[in-house]
Parts: structure tokens; C-alpha cells; sequence
């Protein structure tokens, strides 16, 4: 009861947030950082007291580590090679993903400037991982059925704002392979690393081969 009082307490604030980043009001800045740090934390710190409580579930706190290692590098640099490069080809081949790409592109990164881009690639990337794959997957277990079902709910998320089904689909996908390398490394910092570096690259590959004219619609 304690998990879920939480997940029900914080859920309808990630949804706020998820929403409030696709807005990029600089104002609020300060106050979605804060909401989607709080989250991660307050999962994680109910599994952890209902572990010790006896619980049989898994403690978030103790499953998935910061601890970082030499052998992580080669982790992320393959991941980053896999997501960007299934990207770019998946833009060429799938129209609607293409579209839906296009349409939340135009939305977020239209109105920023080119150092923009690192604060929005990496304010997603770490705070998604910290809740999905930090808190969320730890929860369920670190095997490849959470995985792949945290993945769904990632995708899920990722609906909207002229994101189609294809979206997330792909964002299905994304969160997959995050997952599978949290299990592997048993660390979320891999995630969190290749997450905010594949929406940068993401980012920056859109602002290259658009128009001007697509850029400010």
C-alpha cells in the first residue's frame, strides 16, 4: 500500500511535467525540475521503506547504482550507435514516424537556439531514466519482462503533442533498450548517459536537414 499510495500521489505530476516540457516556458523551468526530481526519489524511497518493512519488493535504492565503471563507456557508445542510427534510418523509411518526428520537433526545438538543445536533451534524459529505469524498474525487477513492460509505459507517455502511435512505438523500443542496459550494468547512469546524448544527437540531426520555413512553423 505504501508503493502504491505513492505511484497514485506522484503520477498525475509526472503527467503534468511530461506535458509542461513540451511547452519550454523558460519560467517554469525551475518548477518542472523540481516536480520530475521529486518523483524519482519519492518511488524510490517507498520501495525502500517497504523493503525494510518486509515487504517482498525490490528496493530501487540497493538494485540499480550511480557507481560508474571504464567498461560503461563502450555500453553507452553502443547504445548511442544503435538508437541514432535506427533513428535516421527509420526516418527515411516510415513516413507517419517520420511526420510524427517532424510535428514534435517543429513544437519544442523550433522556438530554441542551438545551446537550447543540450538543456532540453538533458533535462529528459535524466530525469526520465531516474524515475523509469532508476525507480520504476528496480521496483518490478531487473529482468527483460519489466523491462520491456516500463518500456511500454515510456512509450505510452510519448503519445501526444502530434506524436502518433509510431512514436511510441519507437519510444517502446528506446525504452527496451535503456532498460536492458540498466539490467546489464545494474546502474542507471548508462541510461541516463546515452538517453540525453541520443535526444541531442536527435536534436541537432533535425535542425541540419530542416528548413528554415519547417524550423519556425
Amino acid at each position: 500500500m505504501i508503493v502504491v499510495n505513492t505511484l497514485l500521489r506522484h503520477g498525475t505530476a509526472f503527467l503534468w511535467s511530461h506535458q509542461l516540457l513540451s511547452s519550454h516556458q523558460g519560467r517554469k523551468s525551475n518548477v518542472l525540475f523540481s516536480t520530475r526530481k521529486s518523483l524519482p526519489a519519492n518511488v524510490c524511497s517507498a520501495s525502500h521503506v517497504a523493503s525494510m518493512e518486509g515487504w517482498a519488493i525490490f528496493d530501487s535504492y540497493t538494485e540499480v547504482s550511480f557507481g560508474f565503471e571504464t567498461w560503461h563507456i563502450e555500453l553507452i557508445i553502443g547504445l548511442v550507435i544503435l538508437i541514432s542510427s535506427c533513428r535516421y534510418m527509420l526516418l527515411r523509411i516510415w513516413p507517419d514516424f517520420s511526420e510524427s518526428s517532424k510535428a514534435a520537433n517543429q513544437q519544442i526545438l523550433g522556438p530554441l537556439q542551438p545551446l537550447d538543445y543540450v538543456i532540453v536533451a538533458f533535462l529528459p534524459g535524466i530525469s526520465e531514466e531516474l524515475l523509469f529505469r532508476g525507480a520504476l524498474l528496480p521496483l518490478f525487477g531487473l529482468n527483460w519482462k519489466s523491462a520491456l513492460a516500463i518500456g511500454a509505459i515510456f512509450g505510452g507517455l510519448h503519445l501526444g503533442s502530434g506524436r502518433r502511435y509510431s512514436y511510441a512505438v519507437w519510444a517502446t523500443f528506446v525504452g527496451l533498450a535503456y532498460g536492458v542496459a540498466t539490467i546489464i550494468s545494474s546502474n542507471v547512469v548508462v541510461a541516463m548517459i546515452s538517453h540525453s546524448l541520443n535526444n541531442l544527437i536527435g536534436g541537432l540531426l533535425w535542425r541540419l536537414t530542416s528548413t528554415p520555413q519547417e524550423k519556425n512553423e
